[in-house]
């Protein structure tokens, strides 16, 4: 049997070219095998009219027996849509993104979709190209991850009728729906816990300030020291940029304090600047958790293998990419007004203990969880 021919005796096949091999199939064939009018077939593609629940399994199963493809680009120039969604992430180096992407590809690949993938690297100049590449092929909707500087690029959007949905962090003043963390929860947990294990100079590293998850986390951190009663010590708040060399070069700063003000426990407030700050601290020779106490923000692939494995706030970031991706649909599908105030969703974090902050050897581990790697989607 030849490789075009292979598996053809298993499903019904309307036409075959004169090399034996099959044809590509049209709306018409599908129609013929589902017993339906080539509107039916064309609504139920197109997600148009009303078609009664029984013909549009038949039309897919159709579909899918015959091995159907509609043509994605003639249906955008008759429809004026790209059948595409972009998902606009800030650094594709940051393994917080990657099971975050798969939550949303799961969904959109089910809705019919195609998904385009776009790093803006924080970069505010990026973000506003790829915008108007976005708008100019007429992107269907967006889910992003926005700079702190991305007003313009959400109106814009707006202006041209995209629905957007924000991941991550949101844009004070700007009307989207969202799905994010409660940060604020996850820094006050990451701090408490150090505060419970009697550390009183807890030092924090943050990221961009313009960016509102840096700002709710350093908001949690503040409150945690003020339930405790403890002034927060301005020193021993240091800012990075986000990424590896912020958590280095941040990291350095607060050892490089007197002794008396040094902190003596560390909360870092994303998993990039928990592996600059890990670095630095081994570099120094400090040591990790007998010297300097460390929780970091963001579960990863390696935080459980770490020299010492790292007791970090973990998010649910395939659920936060399948929530937002579920959210567009709904705009797409009409069923939301553009009257309607937006819907913000915040998932909670998970403080997870291991060793980096100390509690083992504190013996201190009572009422926290202490767990594995963070679930995969297919373990949901």
């Amino acid at each position: 049997m030849s490789a075009c021919t292979a598996g053809a005796a298993a499903r019904r096949v309307p036409k075959r070219t004169p090399s034996g091999c099959d044809a590509m199939a049209n709306i018409r064939d599908v129609a013929r095998l589902a017993g339906v009018s080539t509107a039916t077939v064309s609504r139920v593609i197109n997600e148009s009219g009303f078609v009664a629940e029984e013909l549009k399994e038949r039309v897919r199963r159709a579909m899918a027996e015959l091995n159907y493809r509609p043509n994605n680009l003639a249906r955008s120039f008759r429809q004026n849509r790209s059948f595409m969604i972009a998902l606009m992430i800030s650094d594709i180096s940051n393994p917080f993104f990657t099971s975050l992407v798969r939550g949303v590809e799961d969904v959109v690949k089910e809705g019919g979709l195609n998904l385009l993938l776009c790093n803006t690297d924080e970069d505010p100049d990026k973000e506003r190209s790829y915008v108007e590449v976005l708008i100019g092929n007429r992107i269907d909707g967006v889910i992003m991850a926005p700079t702190g500087k991305a007003q313009e690029s959400v109106e814009a959007f707006g202006r041209h009728g995209i629905p957007v949905v924000f991941i991550d962090r949101h844009l004070p003043g700007i009307k989207a729906d969202a799905v994010l963390l409660d940060n604020v929860s996850g820094a006050y947990q990451a701090t408490a816990h150090l505060l419970r294990l009697g550390h009183r100079r807890v030092g924090i590293i943050t990221g961009l300030e313009t960016v509102s998850t840096s700002q709710e986390r350093e908001e949690g951190y503040r409150r945690a020291l003020a339930d405790f009663g403890i002034t927060p010590d301005e020193r021993l708040i240091a800012r990075g940029n986000s990424r590896i060399e912020g958590g280095i070069r941040q990291t350095q700063a607060l050892l490089s304090l007197p002794p008396d003000v040094r902190p003596t426990a560390l909360f870092t407030s994303n998993n990039l600047l928990t592996i600059g700050a890990m670095r630095a601290l081994r570099e120094a020779g400090v040591k990790v958790p007998h010297e300097m106490a460390v929780v970091g923000f963001d579960e990863f692939e390696s935080t459980p293998i770490i020299d010492p494995p790292l007791t970090v706030v973990a998010q649910p970031t395939y659920e936060i990419g399948m929530r937002a991706a579920k959210r567009l649909f709904k705009h797409l599908r009409g069923e939301v007004r553009s009257d309607n105030r937006p819907v913000v969703v915040r998932l909670k974090p998970q403080l997870i203990v291991r060793e980096s902050c100390g509690a083992r050897l504190a013996g201190l581990e009572a009422g926290v969880r202490d767990a594995g790697p963070a679930v995969g989607p297919g373990e949901r």
